[in-house]
């Protein structure tokens, strides 16, 4: 009995931990893309191949694991959702074409794609 309880008051804290986290995200925040569960991004929006192609840029996903981003701007949908538009820290393109991308920012913390 001591042991589930333990184990119940450690999840609540590790819940309200990440929930402080989520609050603290602002513009300006640094996080940084991980390496996606499955075989593509989910809550990221990259754009498809053929625009990346079209714009005489590189599809290479695994280039994009481990680069640090900053939020340039934070918007709530009327669902609930917190979308975020990113831009590299280094001030490159992604993909060599495109200078911003889309994050549904809530889930794709949940999903391990962004660390913050």
């Amino acid at each position: 009995m001591k042991k589930t309880l333990l184990i119940a008051f450690m999840i609540i804290l590790a819940l309200e931990v990440q929930a402080q986290e989520l609050k603290t995200l602002e513009v300006g925040t640094i996080v940084t893309i991980e390496k996606p569960s499955g075989q593509e991004f989910q809550h990221i929006h990259f754009p498809k191949k053929n625009f990346i192609i079209k714009r005489g840029g590189i599809v290479n996903y695994k280039r994009e694991f481990g680069n640090e981003v900053e939020i340039v701007s934070l918007e709530t949908k009327k669902d609930g959702i917190r979308q975020a538009r990113l831009k590299r820290g280094d001030g490159k393109k992604f993909f060599q074409s495109h200078t911003s991308v889309l994050v549904d920012l809530d889930k794709a913390i949940a999903a391990g794609e962004i660390s913050i």
